[in-house]
């Protein structure tokens, strides 16, 4: 001890030396003990970066080649479906039979026997020949399904969504002597069928309305309504099973009736029926609780003040609307509300169903076809009308429903049984629209002779033109277009045929696709501008999208 301390007294530098060189081991050795730590931390998050990227690229590579994606189903751009020795019905229901989200057409033809299925009317009961309902894909024309379904029909309906037991959709056929059909929509198969007789010289007012679930079964109901000798007689069905809900309901009008539903606001639903001179008004609740025979509680129902006030709650009239010779009465939305349309002999006038006051009249007469809605100015409705001005030939107008200004319109030749205009909603928010007619180009005037059927293309972005799409020789039977897939593929269906009453012949069903036909068309020059193209026309409107609107 005293050596050392002898040591460090002699020589005190080499003492520090030796402890500072001690503490740096010590410090290399921590270090080296932390690096060897960390380094085996880096390692770790390496590898697990690795092993996470090679998960993501495996994942990757297995949805993008081993497991397959969805496909769209793909629509054939124009398809026939032929029968013979039929006739139609003048009925065009879409809806999505198949579930492939693409729409199905539904129509009705009377025959002895099913051309593709081996069923005949007396598999249901039913005498020969009598009146099949079919389904024919919309995607590439192969029937789906034909079911024999009534001997003759009045009407065919297929926009119920809860029908039967199992509450599916369906279809509802209405045939004379009254009898109802429930059709399962996605099979054919029959879900219930209930007969009635109510003599004759009856009408069945159309189309059927769906109501809440009175009989509170778990399926919604049907609300039918018959007309006849100043009365429209009001009933209720059950749509679980077609049996009659209460009794029937009897309301006291002035004449032949027809009706309109209003749907004023979320909550309130009321009904219109109108004669040539008047207008009545019900509201659901009202007609429930009549046929029932008790007040019926409907979820979230309410009563709409404004129309109440001018409602004579003992004849039900709207009071203050009178007119000499309705044709046609609709419903136009509004910004918060649907406000009524009527067109008499005379006039067309937009009645606020807030106060009743009269927002706008447009001298027209003889209007030959149901008032149709569509967008002439983006998302501002408007009201296509078609006027008769002379022997064979017409006048479609488009007017606007907040100011009654006619925005455009054309004269046409036009026969007898010509079909009514179609309007398809644009990704432009307008409306691209359809009208038959026999246009002739000033100048060009021949002698008389019978009209021509041509489908004639419209839409607002070129005011001064038409495009003719094709023509028609065959006798047509019904119409219509729609956008076969949600905002994408445009098309129109023709049923042709004999008509009911007729002898049997030969019958088709066609569907097209719009652009088919529009890049073929004929350009006709309403008025020339400078700069315009026929084919550059053509091209525009042959790209021209369209959207879906809910």
């Amino acid at each position: 001890m005293d050596n050392k301390d002898s040591e460090a007294e002699i020589h005190p530098l080499k003492t520090e030396d030796v402890k500072a060189q001690e503490n740096h081991e010590h410090y290399v050795e921590r270090r080296i003990v932390k690096s060897s730590g960390l380094s085996r931390l880096s390692r770790w998050r390496t590898a697990a970066f690795f092993i996470s990227l090679f998960l993501c690229l495996i994942i990757v590579f297995a949805f993008s080649f081993i497991i397959p994606c969805p496909e769209r189903p793909v629509s054939e751009r124009t398809w026939f479906q032929y029968y013979n020795k039929t006739v139609p019905y003048p009925f065009l229901a879409l809806a999505d039979v198949s579930e492939d989200k693409v729409q199905d057409v539904l129509f009705a033809f009377k025959s002895g026997n099913s051309s593709r299925f081996n069923m005949s009317c007396l598999d249901e009961g039913l005498p020969s020949p009598c009146a099949f309902v079919a389904a024919v894909s919309g995607r590439n024309g192969s029937v789906l399904w034909e079911s024999p379904a009534a001997e003759e029909v009045q009407w065919l309906q297929c926009d119920i969504q809860q029908l039967g037991t199992a509450a599916t959709p369906g279809c509802i056929v209405v045939e004379r002597p009254l009898s109802l059909t429930a059709v399962n929509l996605n099979t054919g198969e029959l879900l219930w069928r209930q007969s009635r007789d109510f003599g004759a010289n009856y009408t069945v007012l159309t189309p059927l309305s769906v109501i809440p679930d009175v009989d509170n079964d778990g399926v919604q109901d049907l609300m039918i309504f018959l007309t006849k000798e100043g009365q429209v007689k009001v009933f209720i069905y059950s749509g679980r099973t077609g049996q009659q809900v209460g009794s029937t309901g009897s309301l006291r009008v002035d004449g032949a009736a027809r009706y309109v539903r209003l749907q004023l606001h979320s909550s309130s639903s009321y009904f219109l029926f109108y004669t040539e001179k008047s207008v009545y008004a019900y509201s659901l609740k009202d007609l429930c609780s009549a046929v029932v025979g008790v007040e019926v509680k409907l979820p979230s129902f309410q009563l709409d003040s404004h129309l109440e006030k001018n409602i004579d709650h003992v004849t039900h009239l709207l009071s203050p609307l009178r007119f000499e010779d309705i044709r046609y009465l609709t419903k136009v939305p509004g910004l918060s509300r649907d406000n009524i349309f009527v067109v008499d002999s005379e006039m067309a006038k937009l009645i606020s169903t807030k106060d009743l006051h009269t927002v706008w009249t447009l001298n027209v007469s003889r209007v030959l076809s149901e008032p149709l809605l569509g967008y002439y100015k983006p998302d501002a409705h408007g009201v296509v009308l078609e006027s008769e001005i002379g022997p064979n030939r017409k006048k479609v107008m488009i007017v606007e429903s907040e100011s009654g200004a006619v925005q455009w319109e054309l004269k046409l030749n036009s026969g007898a049984g010509s079909p009514g205009p179609a309007t398809l909603p644009t990704a432009d928010h307008r409306s691209a629209f359809l009208m038959w007619g026999d246009f002739q180009e000033p100048g060009n005037e021949t002698r008389p002779r019978a009209p021509l059927q041509k489908l004639y293309l419209f839409h607002p972005s070129y005011t001064n033109v038409v495009l003719e799409l094709r023509n028609s020789t065959d006798q047509i039977i019904a119409f219509t277009a729609a956008l076969f897939e949600r905002s994408r593929h445009a098309c129109y269906v023709l049923l042709r045929g004999p008509q009911p009453g007729e002898e049997p012949g030969p019958v088709s069903l066609m569907k097209r696709k719009l652009k088919e036909d529009v890049a073929v068309s004929r350009v006709l020059w309403l008025r020339r501008t400078p700069g315009d193209e026929e084919q550059h026309i053509r091209d525009r409107l042959y790209r021209m999208r369209f959207q879906s609107r809910d």
